[in-house]
């Protein structure tokens, strides 16, 4: 088993972690149980990440969300990068506008 987490009140664990030192990045994976609930969003997975991980949300990108059915559990895939300069410059261009969706749609309603 892996090390336990909370994520914005919901209950998951850490299944795998690596650092990747030629990329400059950690590699992690998280199982989080939501039963009752809606699959969290990626602008919360973010933020919790980098509240967790204590870095800035502009350096945590979530890769994939995958939940499984009927289950109420969902395998979360996310890089954590050193600095947002590298992040920009590995990861994919669809990427970074599906992380960057949720934070902006946020900023217009708040009057941003």
């Amino acid at each position: 088993m892996g090390k336990s987490v909370q994520i914005a009140g919901y209950s998951g664990e850490i299944v795998s972690e690596k650092y990747n030192p030629l990329v400059k990045r950690r590699e992690v994976m998280l199982k989080i149980g939501h039963v009752g609930a809606g699959t969290p969003s990626r602008k919360v997975l973010r933020a919790e990440l980098a509240k967790l991980f204590n870095v800035n949300v502009e350096n945590v990108y979530v890769r994939k969300i995958e939940t499984e059915n009927g289950i109420g559990v969902s395998l979360i895939k996310a890089h954590i990068y050193d600095s947002p300069e590298r992040a920009k410059f590995f990861e994919p261009e669809y990427i970074i506008k599906r992380n960057e969706e949720g934070s902006q749609s946020n900023q217009q309603a708040q009057g941003g």
